[in-house]
């Protein structure tokens, strides 16, 4: 049989063409969220349903990173915790969001196998899967970020303001992301695996629990964070709700990878995602 033209039967026999218009794909999925944000919610809730606190126990790795790790090195750096755990939080709440929706997206199509092959719901609805997941990370650090920011001495409002584009912007860029990954996660099924190895080290080169003055942009340290795009991102949004200053790299960096990221993540959906129902 001939899949060449990379239309699955059950594809044909429901109707649907191919995948490859992602801007059109996604704004269909966007109007009918009842799959994807619904099913997102429900993961959520049966992963916990046994435990006796239930989704409480989704605040437990906030609680960890912000006032566990915050104390441990907030001594070292000379700080008292009400002002490093804030530092933490807004590190660790953009960190976990990007991690989540690109370890996630990696194998969302591969774990959507028989979805995928029923024919009746588009890509997309398995991406938004992702990043909805991912943004329900988010909501349970907030509570914990929230307590962080109140009790830090120097909050600043125009900062919290910016906040808001800020949080947008970054979800731009994990949906590129999402996008690319995903399709490469459908064809190499190990991806997602090397991705969650890796996620130990991306941490520990993103300035979460140490300051980035201590890495020097002439230092090989410095320049291989600099290198990193969860540090520059991170940047954007911390920087200015604490009152640090962001570097102009981070700027133009951000800008950069978030026009050539749409970019090659529309072209790629275009070109490979007819084939994911074959890769899976």
């Amino acid at each position: 049989m001939n899949h060449a033209d990379g239309i699955t039967p059950a594809a044909r026999g429901s109707g649907h063409v191919a995948p490859g218009r992602l801007w059109r794909e996604l704004g269909h999925s966007l109007r009918n969220p009842e799959f994807w944000a619904l099913s997102s919610w429900l993961d959520i809730l049966v992963r916990t349903r046994r435990s006796y606190l239930g989704p409480l126990w989704l605040l437990t790795p906030s609680l960890v990173y912000v006032f566990g790790l915050g104390s441990f090195f907030a001594s070292l750096h000379g700080r008292t915790i009400a002002e490093f755990a804030a530092y933490v939080a807004l590190g660790a709440i953009i960190f976990r969001t990007l991690m989540s929706a690109v370890v996630g997206s990696a194998s969302v199509f591969n774990g959507s196998h028989a979805f995928i092959m029923d024919g009746h719901m588009r890509l997309t609805d398995y991406l938004l899967q992702s990043l909805a997941k991912s943004f329900f990370d988010l909501l349970m650090f907030l509570p914990v970020t929230i307590v962080a920011l109140v009790i830090h001495p120097d909050v600043q409002l125009s900062g919290l303001l910016l906040a808001v584009p800020t949080t947008l912007l970054i979800y731009l860029n994990v949906l590129w992301m999402s996008v690319v990954f995903s399709l490469i996660g459908a064809r190499l099924p190990d991806f997602a695996q090397l991705l969650s190895n890796v996620s130990v080290f991306i941490f520990l080169l993103t300035p979460i629990i140490w300051y980035a003055e201590m890495a020097p942009p002439e230092s090989l340290r410095g320049q291989f964070m600099r290198l990193n795009p969860f540090y520059h991102l991170v940047a954007l949004f911390r920087a200015p709700i604490l009152g640090m200053e962001v570097e102009t790299l981070s700027y133009w960096y951000v800008g950069t990878m978030t026009l050539i990221g749409l970019l090659v993540a529309t072209l790629l959906y275009r070109r490979y995602a007819r084939f994911v129902p074959l890769w899976v």
